[in-house]
């Protein structure tokens, strides 16, 4: 892969990934789980966001590959480490990119989704097969829109209304953990710079600093966007998020902003995800660990056989499987998956206090989540590490 991408390009990368579906979708599910402690929920999801993120930014340091974490467990703590977060990787982010879609069509064309979710999923797929540079150029598009659309929304909603008292009444621990694993599916989207570290200039230097400089921005945004909900609304009224803010304006022009902004986020967290499974698909096809027929790369720019994988994948997803579910799912994987890049850091033997923290948050959260997340994570990770017990063999020879 060639390093053609700076910092600017890996930092848009990061924060587009992240102000996606999540910023629209998560608060509400997380105010259900939390209720009034639904700050506590961000303070925690936050607090393991920074901690995860600078075991990654670390770990990239070293290892400035495509991969991310499964490169991470593969080196640090073993095969089956890396693929076990490269599989959660995979998959938990794979239901998300379908589930992002068809958030796309339900905003962007209410009549016909699934045909919408479908052409964006082609779209997106058409800008990362031409390469990083696109992706980042398209994704930095995308994030002026959705910011813009955000912007609007936050204004009218306190030009509107006068803020409400709110009060701070008794709620649960594990509401806390469960709403902080909702939110964290909104943070999680940094991991695609370090997913991108053979297509970066300078690794060592610009993939801690873009990560770091990305999840600080968006951590802004997201408390921004979480006062202004709770100080507007108050929170028995958040369950839909910032839709219930745009029903405070009179303006029609208000809500087809944020219909604007919600497709663009979507989009947007669609090529920062389906590139990160890219380069996660094509770490672990070179290791064996998927068919290596799919390791292929297009003149350097990008690994066009993982991309029309995923892509074939994907359209059924969207067309015929209900998606219900995807976010509590999608952040279990992915809090397995971090959780190996901090246990990965640890034996670097560097700033272990903060590698605990995000270790023992990630295990936390990850099993405060709904049942029905955490018994679809934990089946769909055994089921990979029993394929690769039986078929790896097979996949890893030189005709496989």
């Amino acid at each position: 892969m060639h390093r053609q991408l700076g910092l600017s390009g890996a930092v848009t990368i990061g924060m587009g990934s992240m102000i996606g579906a999540g910023l629209f979708a998560a608060f509400g599910p997380a105010a259900a789980a939390a209720g009034h402690l639904l700050p506590l929920s961000l303070i925690l999801a936050a607090t393991i966001a920074i901690c995860n993120a600078a075991s990654s930014a670390q770990l990239a340091a070293q290892y400035p590959t495509s991969g991310g974490t499964y490169v991470y467990g593969r080196e640090r703590l073993g095969p089956w480490w890396g693929f076990a977060a490269g599989w959660c990787f995979l998959i938990g982010k794979t239901a998300s990119a379908g589930a992002m879609a068809l958030t796309f069509g339900a905003y962007a064309a209410p009549d016909h989704s699934r045909l919408a979710a479908v052409l964006v999923l082609v779209a997106v797929t058409v800008i990362n097969l031409a390469g990083i540079t696109r992706t980042a150029t398209a994704t930095a598009l995308i994030l002026t829109i959705t910011l813009a659309s955000v912007a609007t929304v936050l204004a009218a909603g306190w030009n509107e209304r006068s803020p409400v008292e709110v009060t701070v009444a008794e709620g649960s621990a594990v509401g806390v953990l469960q709403g902080a694993g909702l939110l964290f599916f909104a943070f999680a989207g940094y991991a695609r710079i370090a997913t991108l570290g053979e297509e970066v200039k300078e690794p060592e230097r610009t993939i801690p600093r873009a990560i770091v400089i990305a999840l600080a921005l968006v951590l802004v945004l997201y408390s921004l966007v979480a006062f202004s909900l709770v100080s507007l609304l108050g929170i028995d009224a958040l369950t839909s998020s910032l839709h219930t803010l745009a029903d405070l304006s009179t303006s029609p022009a208000v809500h087809a902003i944020l219909t604007v902004g919600v497709s663009a986020a979507c989009a947007g967290s669609l090529l920062g995800v389906t590139a990160g499974i890219g380069r996660t698909g094509l770490a672990m096809a070179r290791e064996g660990d998927l068919p290596r027929v799919l390791c292929a790369v297009r003149e350097g720019r990008s690994p066009y056989r993982i991309d029309l994988a995923l892509l074939a994948i994907t359209i059924p997803l969207v067309l015929f499987v209900p998606l219900v579910g995807a976010i509590g799912f999608s952040s279990f994987g992915v809090l397995l998956y971090y959780a190996v890049a901090n246990l990965s850091a640890l034996t670097q033997r560097r700033r272990r206090a903060v590698q605990w923290i995000g270790l023992v948050g990630c295990v936390a959260v990850a099993f405060s989540l709904p049942l029905s997340a955490i018994g679809s994570g934990l089946g769909v990770l055994a089921i990979g590490l029993v394929l690769r017990a039986v078929v790896r063999r097979g996949w890893a020879s030189p005709t496989g």
